[in-house]
């Protein structure tokens, strides 16, 4: 920082101190989730540059300040609030170009699921992005990605080119395959335990899908087990462009045929070349043996990313209370689902529900090459519960812990850093990596943040 200059005029964007007018508002917005942690930052630096970067590492080291970032904030933990450190929000690093010769986006961390497909469109280019459109891709990419059509594209960290990084020390500097090829390792699946500050990336883009084409199937909660069985059978067995993905829900509509109550839905998007190829892919669905207990039938219909992106958000509202966590198992989706089907019988909030996509990434070891991200099992599910009254606070985050301590009874599961529940147990973190690139983790962050600047990952 120059000398002479007060802290606040150093930025371009903003620095707000605990205490300041604005402070408050800043604080919540950092945090997507309605239910905000009670953890105060002793500062927020609202960047507005990479300059800002460097003068909030400055700033942090001149006041002792330990840093934590975000760039959208969806960690359902809310990683990045800390008590008495540095936040440096980078949300308003939003900027995105499309080189549609070389099929490249340069993408500021800020930018969200659906800015990129909104850029993407005019050039028939695609990305697999989050499946909430307000994901922003900073989070998403650090923490490896299960986005849209990852099962044939891979984990969306493999279609990061290179990243620019401002290091603990005050360095700007390149990472790709072939340059700081470390920090890039650690940058592809660290999630919010990353160790430095990622100001842009570079990303491969796909050529557009000629057709999106998406069904689905409901049947009462009582059919879990053989619907469980029956799609993650055929799902393994479909071309690896279908994603296929059973919802289990707290509650559901009346039907013609059965009353309101919870539901399963196994629902399939196919990614394909043309709208007949993808009718096609999803034939299976058409045939299920099992239709005639079924309470619901969406027949194949076009969709898009966009539309994707609308369905989501209707599931995953913005101004709802969230509680998240994740399991990878070795057992199979039927033993699983059947676990949490009995716990979202019981759950005290109607918009509950529990995710379980079917091979949710490639399983391609060129595809999962050179990054700290891994599946970690054969099958795996998130678990979450959306309310919105305050007062059922405590026992919603009690029915989430509960179902997930009857999922994983045996407490070997594995999870996904991005949305696992990271105050559950102090182990949750570790089991998030295979045991060595866990190690790996520690001592990149003990070379790359030796005086340990960046807060580490959250824990009880």
């Amino acid at each position: 920082m120059m000398p002479g200059r007060s802290p606040a005029a150093r930025f371009e964007g903003a620095l707000l101190r605990r205490g300041d007018r604005a402070y408050d508002t800043a604080r919540a917005a950092a945090v997507w989730n309605g239910l905000k942690p009670a953890r105060f930052p002793e500062a927020i630096v609202q960047a507005a540059s990479e300059r800002d970067v460097l003068e909030a590492l400055a700033f942090a080291r001149s006041e002792g300040f330990r840093v934590s970032t975000r760039s959208g904030g969806h960690n359902w933990s809310g990683s990045q609030l800390r008590d008495g450190s540095l936040l440096i929000d980078l949300s308003g690093l939003r900027q995105c170009s499309v080189d549609p010769g070389s099929m490249t986006a340069a993408a500021g961390p800020a930018v969200t699921g659906g800015d990129l497909v909104r850029a993407l469109a005019p050039f028939d280019l695609a990305f697999p992005v989050g499946h909430c459109p307000s994901v922003a891709v900073g989070g998403f990419l650090l923490s490896g990605g299960l986005g849209w059509n990852s099962r044939a594209w891979g984990p969306s960290c493999a279609d990061v080119l290179e990243i620019r990084v401002v290091t603990a020390d005050g360095r700007t500097v390149t990472c790709s395959e072939t340059e700081n090829d470390d920090l890039f390792w650690a940058a592809r699946g660290a999630g919010p335990g990353f160790f430095a500050v990622i100001t842009g990336f570079r990303l491969r883009l796909h050529p557009h899908p000629g057709a999106v084409v998406t069904t689905s199937i409901t049947f009462p909660l009582a059919a879990t087990g053989p619907v469980a069985a029956w799609a993650a059978g055929v799902a393994r067995e479909l071309p690896a462009n279908v994603e296929t993905a059973l919802v289990l829900t707290a509650s559901g509509e009346p039907t013609a045929t059965a009353p309101s109550g919870p539901r399963i839905l196994v629902g399939m998007t196919a990614f394909a070349t043309t709208h007949e190829e993808a009718r096609a892919a999803l034939s299976p669905a058409q045939s299920c043996p099992l239709s005639d207990s079924a309470v619901a039938l969406q027949a194949p219909e076009p969709t898009s990313f966009a539309r994707l992106h609308q369905g989501a958000d209707a599931v995953w509202p913005s101004a709802h209370r969230y509680a998240a966590d994740t399991l990878w198992s070795e057992e199979t989706y039927e033993t699983q689902l059947n676990r949490m089907a009995a716990a979202i019988s019981r759950a005290p909030s109607g918009r509950s529900l529990v995710l379980a996509p079917v091979l949710p990434v490639s399983e391609d070891p060129a595809l999962l090459r050179n990054m700290a991200f891994s599946p970690l099992g054969t099958s795996y599910l998130v678990c979450y519960a959306i309310w919105d009254d305050p007062a059922a606070d405590g026992t919603n985050a009690q029915w989430l812990r509960d179902a997930m301590t009857s999922a994983d009874p045996s407490g070997h599961g594995g999870h996904y850093i991005a949305e696992t529940d990271l105050e559950a147990d102090a182990s949750r973190a570790r089991r998030s990596y295979a045991p060595a690139d866990w190690d790996r983790l520690q001592e990149l962050k003990a070379a790359w943040d030796p005086e340990n600047v960046f807060h580490s990952y959250l824990a009880p």
